[in-house]
């Protein structure tokens, strides 16, 4: 047999892994080294490099060193030039203050606890009323010369009911210094107050001159109240709600005398010249004619619509004519009982009729008379026999002929 170590790779072969395997016993052997060297240099460095076989031999990461604590700085020396602290008599010499330990910054990172506020302090808090505005521009206008309106507290209701800028119309102050009372007080805003007071001075002090009187009273039906428009339930919120109109009744004179702004009675000039000055003033006017919520009173307000749009329904009614009465009039005093009226009125009657047929009967005979005398070669004239009365011929009854009818 023919053997040789060339050709023994052929017949065994696992002899071609010897290579690879020392190869690979080699490289485990580097591992090694490299894995004694590697703490040694990271201790050098100061840290640990990761890799991927970080954690194969149980290493663990080195902790990092706590910081050193400082030492507080001390004050430094007080300087020779300074001037000394006068020393009070009996105190002791001042001692250099020792320096205090510098605090933790977690104690100062933490928030102080709020300290409870005293329990009184809260309610005197409370129980304080809040500043009140500024007064506007309106209410320094409206002055004790213009109007008695004293500025109340603003309301506020459900719904926006309610208003803000508030006065008490009592009364309005004429340019004379004679005041004109509204009765009962007017709660409105400031605007609706001077514009009532305004029309007031400027056009019904005039006309109740020309009357021959003065203005007194000025008869408020209704002011401010929290309700929908008409008193309608769900309806939308009434002018009255927002403290912005007035109702009037009448204007009282001073002479007694009371100019009802519905009345038909009154002077149709003098309804109209107040119908003018209303709607030229506010722009919203509703009297009779408008609708029957406003029969018997005349309502303004202020109510401000697009394009300065302006309401003024009132009809001036003319006075109502005089109509004859239904019932008959009464019986006058003088006229006699009403059984002695029947009995002369039966009397008349009857005499009546006893002269119409003595007439007739006088008729009757100077027709026969006349008709005796046309004949000739007769007896005795119809004139010697005794005539029958009428009244007894007449009195006789009289035959009626049957006819026999056939239908």
């Amino acid at each position: 047999m023919n053997f040789s170590a060339e050709k023994a790779s052929r017949k065994w072969p696992c002899a071609s892994f010897r290579g690879t395997a020392a190869a690979m016993v080699t490289a485990v052997a580097l591992l090694c080294l490299c894995a004694q060297s590697m703490p040694a240099a990271a201790a050098k460095a100061g840290a640990w490099p990761p890799g991927p076989w970080s954690g194969l031999f149980g290493e663990s990461r080195p902790k990092k060193p706590r910081r050193a604590v400082l030492a507080v700085p001390l004050p430094k020396p007080r300087p020779a030039e300074a001037p000394k602290a006068e020393a009070n008599a009996g105190s002791k010499p001042e001692s250099k203050p020792e320096p205090k330990p510098e605090p933790n910054r977690a104690e100062t990172d933490r928030p102080e606890p709020e300290k409870p506020a005293p329990a009184g302090t809260d309610k005197a808090a409370e129980q304080a009323p809040p500043a009140p505005p500024p007064p506007s521009a309106c209410r320094l206008a409206l002055t004790e010369a213009v109007a008695i309106a004293p500025s109340i507290p603003d309301i506020k209701g459900a719904g926006g009911c309610g208003g803000e800028d508030l006065v008490r119309l009592e009364a309005v102050v004429l340019p004379d210094k004679r005041r004109v009372s509204v009765k009962p007080a007017a709660v409105l805003r400031c605007a609706m107050a001077t514009a009532v007071a305004d029309w007031i001075r400027t056009d019904m002090a005039p006309l109740a001159l020309s009357l021959g009187s003065t203005i007194s009273d000025l008869d408020n039906f209704n002011s401010f109240e929290c309700r929908g428009r008409n008193r309608v339930i769900g309806a939308r919120l009434s002018e009255h709600g927002r403290a912005n109109a007035l109702d009037i009744r009448a204007i009282k004179l001073a002479n007694g005398r009371s100019i009802s702004l519905t009345d038909r009675t009154v002077p149709r000039e003098t309804r109209e010249s107040v119908l003018h000055s209303m709607c030229a003033r506010f722009p919203t006017v509703l009297g009779p004619g408008s609708d029957w919520y406003h029969e018997d009173h005349i309502h303004i307000d202020l109510m401000e619509r697009r394009n300065n749009y302006k309401i003024c329904q009132w009809n001036v009614w003319d006075p109502l004519p005089q109509i004859a009465p239904l019932l008959p009039a009464e019986r006058p005093e003088e006229a006699p009982p009403r059984e002695v009226a029947a009995k002369a009125e039966q009397g008349k009657s009857e005499q009546g009729k006893s002269e119409q047929g003595k007439s007739e009967q006088e008729q009757a005979r100077s027709e026969r008379a006349k008709a005796g005398q046309g004949k000739s070669g007769q007896g005795k004239p119809d004139a010697a026999k005794p005539a029958k009365p009428e009244a007894a011929v007449a009195a006789q009854p009289t035959k009626k002929r049957r006819e026999d009818r056939r239908f």
